[in-house]
């Protein structure tokens, strides 16, 4: 097995472990995806399987300040398009990824902009 599938795999059971953890029946899901220069955040219906809302840094129209400042603005924007779709509280599904840095700037900008986590 070379080591790039050893990498894949481990990244994958990961996933599965926080998302075994986060599912919680009909609550709806915020999925986050971090790059090396954008983070992704989606609402997510696992029973209909649909996304309900989203945003990233790479649509800001202003993008003044370092990486977390940006996805504190994705935060505070994707809640307020939650909130406009009556969507109050959502369950956290940080992926593979640690929170810290840019997740929780993310999660700090959510909660500032009025949705439950």
């Amino acid at each position: 097995m070379s080591l790039q599938r050893k990498i894949t795999k481990s990244r994958e059971r990961r996933e599965q472990r926080v998302r075994r953890k986060v599912r919680t029946g009909n609550m709806l899901r915020l999925s986050v995806f971090r790059s090396l220069n954008h983070v992704y955040a989606q609402i997510i219906d696992d029973v209909q399987g649909k996304t309900l809302a989203s945003g990233s840094t790479a649509e800001l129209k202003e993008k003044a300040g370092d990486k977390k400042e940006q996805a504190k603005l994705v935060g505070k924007e994707l809640a307020k398009r939650a909130l406009e779709q009556g969507i109050e509280k959502v369950v956290f599904d940080r992926g593979r990824y640690l929170y810290h840095g840019r997740l929780k700037a993310l999660a700090d900008g959510l909660r500032e902009g009025g949705l439950r986590l």
